[in-house]
């Protein structure tokens, strides 16, 4: 990818549509399912995992199952076994929540492209 190309930003949210969970409701559980996520930070980058880009897709469930598929900076990440758990309990303290499910991929690779630009700034890369 040439420098003049640009990855475009992806928002987590998009895609939440025709569900039977009331327009408003949904409204507040993705605020705060994203707010809960801004809370898990990857401890060797100071910013948190969803400026991070590392949140690849969040599926809210008519019933309340929140499903997020999400990766790691790096397959051999020191806390690759325990990212899903604060993940779980950070988003399964949100009101409304009945349960949630953490997939990790690697497929695409996390690249610093992801990053939003507050996570860039965390960093020291903007």
């Amino acid at each position: 990818m040439s420098t003049e190309e640009t990855i475009p930003k992806w928002d987590a949210r998009e895609g939440i549509i025709n569900s039977p969970i009331p327009a408003d409701e949904l409204a507040r559980l993705s605020d705060d399912i994203v707010a809960a996520l801004k809370t898990v930070y990857d401890p060797e980058i100071p910013a948190d995992i969803f400026e991070l880009g590392l949140v690849y897709k969040i599926d809210i469930e008519d019933d309340r199952l929140v499903k997020i598929v999400m990766t790691l900076t790096a397959p051999g990440c020191p806390v690759a076994g325990e990212m899903p758990g604060w993940v779980e309990n950070a988003v399964g303290a949100v009101e409304g929540v009945s349960g949630v499910e953490v997939e990790m991929t690697f497929d695409p690779p996390w690249t610093p492209e992801r990053m939003s630009e507050e996570a860039q700034v965390a960093v020291g890369w903007y």
